[in-house]
């Protein structure tokens, strides 16, 4: 890690992993919420361009995806690279959770309601070596008011979205098996 530590002074293999299971679980819980938006600064393009799918494909089935009871049991950084623009590290996230269908009245359909499944999550995230640095209390760029990016990301005054693109990692591929 120590090439990372070149680019980002701060940096923190304990934060980061912290930060990682937070944007999994926000991730997951944004899927069930059909809410990717509040999510969306910690994604790539890619990412919440998959996702909007799923949850465009349970909106029109009118269908739930659920993930009851979810946690991170263990998160591991496989490897890690630095490229002439970014930073990159991957990870593998073990995590537990109920899985299963219901309708928009709250029907069951299918899944397993009683027993965590176990999934095996290979995650890669993202930042730009020439990051902007920030600080403690995050400033809206449309109009200035302090924005809590870990709670949603998009400012309560003007609606900006607070892109983390040039500031902090962002989530640039998963993978669940």
């Amino acid at each position: 890690m120590n090439e990372i530590l070149k680019y980002d002074k701060e940096f923190s293999e304990s934060k980061f992993k912290t930060y990682a299971d937070n944007v999994f679980i926000q991730l997951h819980l944004a899927v069930v919420t059909k809410e990717l938006e509040n999510i969306r600064h910690f994604l790539s393009d890619e990412v919440y361009n998959k996702y909007q799918k799923i949850v465009d494909e349970l909106t029109k089935k009118h269908l739930i995806q659920m993930y009851d009871e979810i946690n991170v049991a263990q998160t591991e950084i496989l490897n890690y690279t630095v490229t002439d623009k970014d930073m990159i590290i991957k990870i593998y996230i073990l995590s537990r959770y109920l899985d299963y269908l219901m309708d928009e009245d709250g029907n069951y359909i299918s899944g397993d309601t009683d027993i965590r499944s176990e999934k095996s999550n290979y995650l890669t995230f993202t930042k730009k070596i020439n990051f902007q640095t920030t600080g403690s209390v995050k400033k809206c760029p449309g109009c200035g008011a302090s924005i809590d990016v870990n709670a949603n990301g998009k400012c309560a005054y003007c609606g900006t979205i607070y892109n983390l693109d040039d500031k902090d990692w962002v989530l640039t591929s998963i993978e669940t098996k």
